[in-house]
């Protein structure tokens, strides 16, 4: 297989993400202050339940191009086949879904609600949507909120740290399915381990997202839109999901497995990438009054982001080792749990609080870092294989 240095990332947006994102955010904030109405007349094309807007169609329409590219990757043969690679899947399961979500919650809690929330501004608010099915008059408390009348529609006043913390819990509870597939090829793992991960993570997430996030945000005082929160799931995981597999199997059957790997994939790396950063230059159009006004919110943000990340990262790549792993399927157990699947995080974080809401943004802010600290942990797998046994 060559050596090490042979794998890299082939597309140019994957390897200038970070760029990208930077100069979407630049875009997005320019066009907020060009044509404030723009992004706020995009968004109103929603689907409506009872008066109040759940599904954004625009935005529903970027992240199923966002998702769908992922999903038609997926080989679901491979996924039954999982059983043969016990440990590794079984590992991945445990810290994604029994670790993560929680440490993501205590280090949010502490740096956000604590550490950082003098910075943020103690008495800084932020507006987000009613949860879904709900009706309070005006002045009622909710949660940690307070119900407002803003533009003649009923909106929560929350604290603007309990926003971005609830960002941060959305991002926690979303293991990544899509550059997770990236990361493993560079640190050069097991690729066909890594795709059956990424689908039985999908489909976990279908049963345990909804619930750890309603049970989390609860926690949290942040009110539990339960419907909003399995609607997208419905939404964003299981619509795609269903496409992806359906299309599949169709277009293999039309065209033949070497045309669909060949062919077909390629055409869609540049719509995931670029349908995601359509996403981002709306998301930034809203807030851009926010960061120009507290330009370190960025920072305050992604502090808790990143420790969180390489903490995931250790107790993977250790427990990895302590269960003598080979190398090729410790780096994407590892990794799994380290990345986020940003776009369903961006997606929940739109429906249920809004475009304009500090939880849209600290989701935001997790594909900023994403990549570069990604990276670095790329390089990490590399320099330690010497850990673990070979194949």
């Amino acid at each position: 297989m060559g050596n090490l240095n042979e794998r890299k990332m082939t597309s140019i947006f994957e390897r200038y993400l970070t760029l990208w994102v930077g100069l979407c955010i630049l875009a997005g904030i320019l066009l907020g202050k060009i044509a404030p109405d723009f992004a706020k007349t995009l968004d109103g094309f929603s689907i409506n339940i009872n008066g109040a807007p759940v599904v954004s169609i625009p935005i529903a329409i970027c992240l199923f191009l966002m998702m769908y590219p992922i999903m038609v990757k997926i080989d679901f043969a491979s996924v039954i086949k999982a059983g043969k690679s016990g440990k590794p899947v079984f590992l991945t399961l445990f810290i994604n879904w029994c670790i993560k979500p929680f440490t993501m919650y205590g280090i949010a809690m502490l740096f956000l609600g604590f550490l950082f929330r003098g910075f943020i501004g103690t008495e800084a608010m932020d507006i987000v949507k009613m949860p879904f099915g709900l009706d309070l008059p005006v002045g009622a408390v909710h949660g940690a909120g307070t119900v407002i009348l803003q533009d003649g529609i009923k909106m929560l006043e929350i604290p603007l740290w309990r926003s971005y913390f609830a960002g941060c819990v959305l991002l926690g509870i979303a293991p990544c399915t899509a550059m997770v597939l990236v990361w493993s090829y560079l640190a050069r793992g097991n690729d066909g381990l890594t795709l059956v991960m990424v689908a039985i993570n999908s489909l976990t997430m279908l049963l345990l997202y909804g619930l750890l996030g309603g049970f989390l945000l609860g926690v949290g005082k942040l009110p539990v839109p339960w419907q909003a929160l399995l609607l997208s799931v419905g939404v964003y995981v299981a619509l795609p999901l269903l496409a992806g597999y359906f299309s599949r199997k169709w277009i293999i059957a039309a065209k033949g497995e070497t045309w669909f790997k060949e062919k077909f994939l390629h055409l869609l790396t540049p719509v995931t990438i670029s349908a995601l950063l359509l996403t981002l230059i709306l998301l930034f159009s809203f807030k851009g009054e926010v960061i120009l006004a507290n330009p370190l919110t960025i920072l305050w943000i992604a502090v808790p982001l990143f420790i969180q990340t390489v903490l995931i990262f250790s107790i993977g790549f250790v427990a990895a080792k302590l269960l003598k792993f080979r190398y090729e399927d410790a780096a994407p157990a590892a990794m799994i749990g380290a990345s986020n699947h940003f776009e369903v995080a961006i997606a929940t974080a739109v429906m249920i609080f809004g475009l304009s809401s500090g939880a849209a943004l600290a989701t935001v802010v997790g594909v900023l870092i994403e990549v570069p600290v990604m990276l670095m942990l790329v390089q990490i797998c590399k320099k330690y294989r010497g850990w673990f046994k070979r194949a």
